[in-house]
């Protein structure tokens, strides 16, 4: 008999009861498809769990958007920067008419002091999703400048010490970077 697969510990499934005490904090709110409930860039953003339909988490690229997953029943929004109060790095819209729990930042904050159960499933899930976030480079942040600048190699230091997911384009290896800021009229000066 084939084993079955093993669930991702970034996504777990919420048992009906585990949801039942997070709306004991939050309400419910029905949400059409195509919705945005969060968007990059928004300050403490409620926490969503998905009771019934389907939410899209999106990271926007200059290709489009890419869909980094999308959440079932039982799964839930979120990494360590909700916690911490930060903006939001992505977007996340339902695409399929939803059922959502939505508990704000700092109610959640009471659950996870409070009930060490669902503590201990929000905060691996949410871990794990920061460091994806991290090795992926999908943040908020784009630096552009050489690495034989001093100030771009402080500006990397600093958002590697802090946690903060971030792209780097070099001014001297990435061949796009002058159509980038010849578009944002970016002269040499302001590099320096």
């Amino acid at each position: 008999m084939p084993e079955s697969p093993q669930p991702d510990p970034k996504f777990p499934v919420l048992t009906a009861d585990q949801l039942q005490r997070l709306h004991a904090h939050g309400r419910v709110r029905h949400v059409p498809a195509g919705e945005n409930i969060i968007r990059i860039g928004q300050p403490s953003p409620p926490f969503f769990a998905l009771r019934s339909g389907t939410l899209e988490v999106v990271q926007p690229s200059r290709a489009g958007d890419v869909v980094i997953v999308t959440h079932q029943p039982g799964e839930f929004t979120g990494e360590v920067s909700l916690l911490s109060g930060r903006p939001s790095l992505v977007d996340v819209r339902t695409s399929s008419d939803s059922e959502l729990i939505e508990v704000l930042r700092e109610d959640l904050l009471a659950v996870v002091q409070s009930d060490s159960e669902l503590s201990e499933i929000l905060m691996r899930a949410f871990l794990l999703r920061r460091a994806v976030l991290l090795a992926r480079k999908a943040g908020d942040v784009l630096l552009i400048g050489s690495d034989h600048f001093a100030r771009t190699l402080e500006i990397k230091d600093f958002l590697t010490r802090n946690g903060h997911p971030y792209t780097h384009m070099d001014l001297d290896r990435d061949e796009e970077i002058q159509s980038l800021l010849d578009h944002f009229q970016v002269t040499d000066a302001d590099m320096r």
